[in-house]
């Protein structure tokens, strides 16, 4: 049987590990978000180069039009779409659960055309 004095000292020490534990959760949840946006913004990318490559007289336009259907709701109002030239550039937001993060990250992707 154990001392009197030692009972209960895994529960304090579970407590005093569980913010160490929230952090590490917090930031493989982030990482995930990043990850995720990251992929969203290279097929939204792609989805604008082969728009581009579709041609007709509004091409830009179409391929910025086709790089934001490509996105889920919920980031087209953190994604910006750039076309020039042959280049479809989506930068997006990643959702991010610290406020302090909000403006600071940014996941770029491209996809490029080349003329036949």
């Amino acid at each position: 049987m154990r001392p009197p004095r030692e009972r209960g000292q895994a529960s304090v020490e579970l407590l005093a590990a569980l913010p160490v534990l929230l952090a590490i959760a917090l930031a493989g949840a982030q990482l995930l978000a990043v990850g995720y946006s990251s992929v969203l913004a290279g097929n939204a990318a792609e989805a604008g180069a082969l728009a581009l490559a579709g041609g007709g007289s509004s091409a830009g336009r179409g391929a910025e039009a086709a790089a934001r259907a490509a996105l889920p709701g919920w980031s087209r109002a953190h994604a910006s779409v750039s076309v020039t030239g042959g280049h479809v550039h989506v930068t997006l937001r990643p959702p991010t659960l610290l406020r302090a993060l909000t403006g600071e990250l940014h996941v770029r992707a491209g996809a490029s055309v080349e003329p036949p």
